[in-house]
């Protein structure tokens, strides 16, 4: 199946994070404005690397086309990069808010 090896564990992570902020840890993160401009910063960098290394005219980082859907933008970077991006990012970002919550609270 298309897409799975790759898409489907990126998808995944983001429902998973989103899911551990809304049931479980509920810090109010998506609702910051500090958080929203800090997923800015991150895009502003991760655009122009991730599209260096992933370019198709001459890639660094080389994806087996069985594994990702195939879409790519901007600058050729398949879109699961920046579903795992988000992921990685959130989940770092709740944590590091779930342990200041923790402290605060002891």
């Amino acid at each position: 199946m298309s897409g799975i090896g790759y898409t489907l564990p990126a998808v995944l992570s983001v429902f998973v994070v989103v899911a551990v902020e809304l049931a479980w840890l509920r810090t109010g993160l998506f609702r910051r404005r500090s958080y929203w401009i800090t997923v800015a910063i991150v895009l502003a960098f991760q655009v122009p690397v991730d599209g260096w290394l992933t370019k198709l005219d001459a890639p660094v980082v080389v994806y087996d086309p069985a594994h990702h859907l195939g879409l790519r933008f901007p600058l050729d970077i398949p879109v699961e990069d920046f579903l795992f991006g988000f992921s990685l990012i959130t989940a770092t970002l709740l944590a590091w808010t779930a342990h200041e919550r923790k402290e605060t609270r002891s």
